[in-house]
């Protein structure tokens, strides 16, 4: 059965929250991209009526779609906010986000952290993977052979004296020193991780991972950041969705 868009269907919009950028897209129902992925600078200040305006303007110009999928940097659980590093904790905790957005945009909306969105869109399924994303700070996600694992908050932890993951690889950061030293930065965070972790595989995506230079370990795999919005296709994966930690018992 097709519909408007000549395919089968179902549409899904497609949201990246970040802390720079808001990027939509509408993926169809393989989870390709059928129009070109739209973006617009992150507001701030960014309290949640100001950021569900955002996205309204953002996806104007877009196709229709049947269903939402979401990813948002900072700890989601059963589709509330409970940290929003980038915008404010105080201010977002305990916020209804998923609801909030089905409301504006008459959709049924599925919500997760945006690492965990990206990593659906990269994972291979096979063993213990890692997904740590590179953008205004760190991401991260644990998949065990394809199941998301409850969610690790590794931004906010210590890495280096008294930087956190965010501090010390962020984008502050990276603009402050040079490209060099940040590489240098990156390699001993991947070594880091592994002794924390013992992964089979590290895939590493989000916006800064363009500025990794150099080889990698023959287990650290750079990825396309567009999986920040594609992986979203997966949230409507009964299979996936019932596997996530404190989501899989919702509608």
């Amino acid at each position: 059965m097709t519909n408007e868009h000549g395919d089968g269907g179902p549409h899904t919009l497609a949201l990246d929250i970040g802390g720079t950028g808001l990027k939509a897209t509408i993926l169809d129902g393989t989870g390709r991209m059928v129009v070109k992925r739209a973006r617009v600078a992150t507001p701030y200040p960014c309290q949640p009526d100001i950021m569900l305006e955002a996205l309204g303007k953002l996806t104007v110009p877009l196709p229709s779609f049947d269903r939402v999928s979401m990813g948002f940097p900072g700890v989601i659980r059963n589709g509330r906010v409970i940290t929003a590093p980038h915008f404010g904790t105080a201010i977002w905790r305990d916020y209804p986000l998923e609801e909030a957005v089905a409301h504006q945009f008459g959709k049924p909306t599925r919500l997760l952290n945006d690492a965990e969105v990206q990593g659906l869109g990269i994972v291979s399924g096979e063993g213990f993977e890692v997904v740590l994303t590179l953008g205004t700070g760190l991401g991260s996600a644990l998949f065990n052979d394809g199941q998301l694992a409850p969610h690790l908050e590794l931004a906010h932890h210590p890495i280096r004296g008294s930087k956190t993951y965010n501090t010390y690889i962020g984008e502050a950061a990276r603009k402050e020193i040079s490209a060099r030293k940040w590489n240098r930065r990156v390699r001993r965070m991947i070594d880091i991780v592994y002794d924390l972790l013992h992964y089979d595989v590290l895939h590493i995506g989000g916006g800064n991972s363009s500025n990794i230079k150099g080889e990698l370990p023959v287990n650290v795999h750079l990825a396309s950041n567009d999986a920040g919005l594609t992986g979203g296709i997966r949230l409507w994966d009964d299979k996936v969705w019932r596997t996530v930690p404190e989501q899989g018992q919702q509608p």
